[in-house]
């Protein structure tokens, strides 16, 4: 399968809203600590740690929503298809620690690491809003205008840690 062709799959599956929903989790974690900022392995081992944690509670919450909701044992195809979600969730939390790890090897600085995770949450975020829009029939200009504006929501948590401080 080709790139573009896995692109088009993701972007038309169900997993999308956990990787920004995991991605704007991330984000916090990283305005939330940047002031005073851990090491870049232990940063990179919280973003990841976060996300196993987040994933295991969106499935765990999940399993206990079908069982008590449909009065049966969660099928195989059902975890699989909550394993997947969860997944989503991990992979839009932890996306950053890349960059911590980068650091941990001398690639970047840790306030570089710092800036390139939150920009690329940023960025993923108004990605998704983009092609979201798109999906749904919108045409540039407004999927431009949706993308910046979901984009908005973490830079809102960015300026919000900064009038905190």
């Amino acid at each position: 399968m080709t790139v573009r062709a896995r692109l088009e799959s993701h972007l038309g599956s169900r997993q999308v809203a956990r990787v920004v929903y995991g991605a704007i989790i991330g984000l916090t974690l990283i305005v939330a600590v940047e002031d005073h900022p851990p090491s870049a392995a232990v940063m990179a081992a919280w973003l990841v740690l976060t996300g196993v944690t987040v994933a295991l509670a969106e499935v765990y919450s999940e399993v206990i929503g079908v069982e008590t909701s449909e009065r049966h044992r969660v099928t195989r195809h059902q975890l699989a298809h909550l394993l997947g979600q969860g997944w989503a969730v991990l992979l839009g939390v932890a996306f950053p620690a890349v960059f911590f790890l980068l650091a941990v090897v001398g690639v970047l600085e840790l306030h570089a690491a710092f800036a390139s995770a939150r920009w690329s949450g940023l960025g993923l975020i108004g990605f998704y809003g983009y092609w979201a829009a798109r999906f749904a029939g919108a045409p540039v200009p407004r999927a431009l205008a949706q993308a910046a504006a979901v984009a908005t929501i973490g830079a809102l948590v960015i300026a919000f840690k900064v009038l905190l401080h």
